[in-house]
């Protein structure tokens, strides 16, 4: 195909965000500077914001038989770059400056970080099964070495060759789905197989495997039961900031290319897939929420309440008509807007780095004597993970309730209901914690100006985005209502 201007304008993010990756890399063989390194980063991705722009006024519009940027992907291109920048903004906090802090190179992080988030915007415009495959592995990859990355504790490199196996195998299940697939459609692109399938109704008994073992190595990438025993040990061994990448960036990029497939072949959505998904939902959010009241560990508690977020979601993707599309990116902005600071805060309780994150829960027992506003944001983030009224959270969940209403998914509404009380418990128990008497235990705390640095701001700006898209969610609802999903055959 010819490549035009409109072409390079839809790929913009992408080209800025792969320009920044070559000048933090030359940068940084030039001259090794972790505040120079982490200035080129947001500069690159703050552009690659602004380059959203341009890129909207030009799609949709498929870039190869691989890409196609249209509405929907550009919300969560944006999505996944705020993400990156806030996670960046976590790293630059949690690495410490050269008197004191990570004692190895704290540059990699970065290009790492830039490279998986490439890989994620690649994820959500494919329109592709190879597309799918490169965007995932590019989003992988760079994961296992920022897992690891503290390779100085046990528990991060213990953590990294868990996820590498794990993601290995899911990535073996992925490619043995699309073989099967393209044995069956004879097509690679989602729209062909949609076609097929929608042709055949999905009764080909080679399809329905082909969807399902793709299924199964999407579910381990996004940590649906029975494919999640990695996530607690994953986000514990890793570092905070990288810890609250792989719950937002990376989950939100499979989830989306997962929507694209499933509601672009509607026949997909039929009979035992349907059903399989549905079993899948509704063990994700038991199996989530009651593991996650068992925990002493925040980011163990977070991990599992993610499989529950991500089982909550399913509920809109087996709707898969009227508002579920909508549903979905209300739901995914929320649940970033509340990880992300639920994740600063560890972070900058960890903050400068000291060999352990200060992750275990009696830590931050009597924060708010210590740190009244840090405990303000943290219990905001409670609180909208809860789902509670004027919170984000409760947007987000009213807007999967009342897709399930729509659809009558009422077995499903009814273990969310459930799973949603069990998870107001171990909220809860949070948010007690934060205000009962100090026990002079705490290893070390966030610097008395932690709101003043970039990270503590960027922080602060979360929790009152949160708050204010509970009390006010138009600017969202918006924005969501404008990312339709085009189909370019």
């Amino acid at each position: 195909m010819e490549f035009t201007t409109q072409h390079l304008l839809a790929l913009l993010p992408l080209l800025v965000v792969c320009a920044t990756i070559v000048v933090v890399m030359l940068a940084i063989a030039w001259r090794r500077n972790h505040s120079q390194t982490f200035v080129l980063s947001g500069l690159g991705l703050n552009l690659a914001l602004l380059s959203l722009i341009p890129a909207v006024k030009a799609t949709p519009l498929a870039v190869t038989s691989l890409l196609l940027v249209d509405n929907f992907a550009n919300f969560y291109i944006g999505l996944i770059l705020v993400a990156t920048l806030a996670c960046v903004t976590l790293v630059h906090a949690y690495m410490g400056d050269d008197k004191v802090g990570f004692p190895g190179n704290r540059d990699e992080l970065y290009l790492l970080i830039l490279l998986a988030a490439a890989g994620g915007i690649v994820l959500v415009c494919a329109q592709h099964l190879a597309g799918l495959f490169i965007g995932l592995e590019l989003l992988s990859v760079p994961v296992y070495g920022m897992v690891a990355y503290a390779f100085f504790n046990k528990r991060s490199l213990e953590a990294g060759i868990k996820y590498m196996v794990l993601s290995a195998a899911g990535s073996a299940f992925l490619l043995f789905g699309m073989a099967l697939l393209y044995a069956d459609a004879g097509t690679l692109s989602f729209a062909g197989i949609g076609a097929k399938l929608a042709a055949t109704g999905a009764q080909s008994a080679m399809a329905q495997l082909g969807l399902g073992m793709m299924l199964v190595g999407l579910a381990f990438k996004l940590s649906l039961v029975p494919f999640h025993l990695w996530t607690p040990d994953v986000y514990e061994g890793a570092p905070a900031p990288v810890a609250a990448f792989l719950a937002t960036a990376s989950k939100v990029a499979v989830f989306v290319v997962m929507v694209r497939l499933f509601l672009l072949s509607p026949a997909a959505n039929e009979g035992l897939l349907t059903t399989v998904l549905s079993v899948i939902a509704v063990a994700s959010i038991l199996v989530g929420n009651l593991l996650a009241l068992l925990q002493n560990n925040l980011k163990r508690l977070l991990g599992y309440s993610s499989i529950a977020h991500f089982g909550y979601l399913l509920i809109a993707v087996i709707a898969g008509h009227g508002l579920a599309v909508e549903a979905v990116g209300v739901y995914l902005a929320t649940y970033v807007l509340t990880s992300l600071g639920a994740f600063g805060v560890i972070t900058l309780m960890s903050t400068p780095y000291s060999g352990r994150d200060a992750d275990a829960l009696y830590e931050y027992r009597g924060l708010f004597w210590r740190r009244p506003y840090l405990t303000a944001v943290l219990t905001v983030m409670m609180l909208s993970l809860a789902g509670i009224p004027l919170t984000s959270g409760f947007i987000g969940k009213f807007y999967v309730i009342m897709v399930g209403v729509q659809s009558h998914q009422w077995w499903l509404l009814a273990a969310m209901v459930l799973g949603s009380a069990i998870g107001v418990f171990y909220y809860l128990r949070v948010m007690v914690t934060l205000f009962l008497v100090e026990p002079n235990l705490h290893r070390h705390d966030a610097p008395f100006n932690w709101g003043q640095r970039t990270g503590g701001l960027m922080l602060v700006a979360v929790a009152l985005l949160a708050f204010f898209l509970g009390v006010y969610p138009q600017p969202l609802l918006e924005l969501v209502q404008h990312s339709t999903m085009a189909l370019i055959h």
